[in-house]
């Protein structure tokens, strides 16, 4: 029987926040943290997951589920995590990929609701492992493309292509520079230890119950701000003339979700431009304006990532924001190495006495993406 084991990062985005729907520019890179993937192609047309890590909620005897590949379909799922997987076998067999049953055991580091992309780890070292033991050659993009209609499609999340390019395109010591529109890659250099710079993440573990439908509004925004001033998306608005695009735009709502969009692209060429001038502790200021935007113009922010940042900023940090989709989920700070005990300290406290539950906070360490391990 052929089979090995695979694994596929989480990631943290720098700078780029919901623009990759828009057709934008993002900044992501990959942390050390993963989902692992032990496969073993399967001859009934079975797919079989189980997982150790949420396996007394996996449905069915010993955490597995067992589908039919064959009845595999949008809206016919079990729900749950299993339709993370299951959607990237329906969405490669969708597309003409001669995919077969497959059995297949998850465990995971990637922390789940932490806005860190543990659903895109998820889909894509599910069909890593499917391209290579059933020989399909898909380029690492391609894989990432499917990966996004599986959980556009099949589990029903308008999500955009930044979380599965970076788990399957990130390089180890680099952000990864993305143009959503044509796919086209860059890695920029983002060595922070050798500066003496550290960036944590700080997960707050709170997700906010309607993260979902607030998504789906602001996505359905953008695209009305889109319409209304006649560009394909919202990326296609250049920097200089937002004034004048603002100007024709009557409703105050998309108003704002047009100016994050437009000033947010700005951000990511700000910051690419800094890094590779060498000037990387100058990103700091860039990432706090970025949430100011998120929290003012996009209203994804919430109380306790507000509270991170602030916090973070007054102990001495060169920068914070929050991550993600929002609602909940992390923020990422920048600080000098020295001061990291000081601003983790800060941070600590401030969620103690506001009654919150304890932030985990972990430095992040751009990380290679996803790999074959045997």
């Amino acid at each position: 029987m052929s089979q090995g084991v695979w694994a596929a990062p989480g990631r943290v985005n720098l700078i780029g926040e919901h623009t990759d729907y828009n057709d934008g520019f993002v900044m992501p890179f990959a942390l050390p943290h993963t989902t692992v993937a032990t496969v073993a192609r399967r001859n009934d047309g079975v797919l079989r997951l189980h997982t150790a890590d949420t396996a007394d909620t996996a449905g069915a005897a010993g955490g597995a589920v067992e589908l039919r590949i064959d009845e595999l379909a949008p809206g016919r799922g079990p729900g749950g995590w299993t339709d993370y997987p299951a959607g990237v076998v329906w969405a490669l067999r969708d597309a003409g990929h001669a995919v077969g049953g497959a059995d297949v055991h998850f465990e995971s580091t990637v922390p789940a609701g932490a806005g860190l992309s543990s659903s895109a780890a998820l889909e894509v070292v599910t069909a890593l492992a499917l391209n290579d033991l059933y020989e399909l050659g898909l380029e690492r993009w391609r894989m990432a493309r499917l990966c996004q209609r599986a959980e556009n499609v099949y589990v029903g999340a308008p999500t955009g292509i930044m979380d599965q390019t970076a788990s399957a395109c990130c390089t180890a010591g680099h952000a990864l520079y993305l143009d959503t529109r044509d796919l086209s890659q860059r890695q920029i250099p983002f060595d922070l230890a050798a500066l003496g710079l550290e960036l944590l993440v700080v997960d707050t573990r709170v997700k906010h119950a309607h993260s979902e439908g607030e998504y789906g509004k602001r996505r359905a925004g953008c695209e009305a701000g889109a319409a209304a001033l006649g560009v394909p998306a919202l990326r296609d608005i250049p920097y200089a003339d937002l004034p004048a695009a603002l100007s024709r735009l009557d409703d105050p709502e998309v108003r704002a979700l047009v100016r994050h969009i437009v000033t947010e692209n700005h951000r990511v060429e700000r910051v690419i431009a800094l890094l590779e001038a060498g000037e990387v502790p100058a990103i700091g200021p860039v990432l706090t304006e970025g949430h100011a935007s998120l929290r003012d113009d996009f209203r994804v922010s919430c109380p306790e990532l507000d509270l991170v940042v602030d916090a973070a900023l007054s102990a001495g940090a060169l920068g914070a924001r929050m991550t993600g989709g929002g609602f909940g989920g992390s923020a990422i700070v920048l600080t000098d190495v020295s001061t990291a005990p000081t601003v983790t300290k800060s941070i600590e406290e401030a969620f103690a006495s506001g009654s919150h539950a304890d932030p985990r906070i972990f430095p992040a360490t751009p990380s290679k993406g996803a790999t074959r391990l045997s």
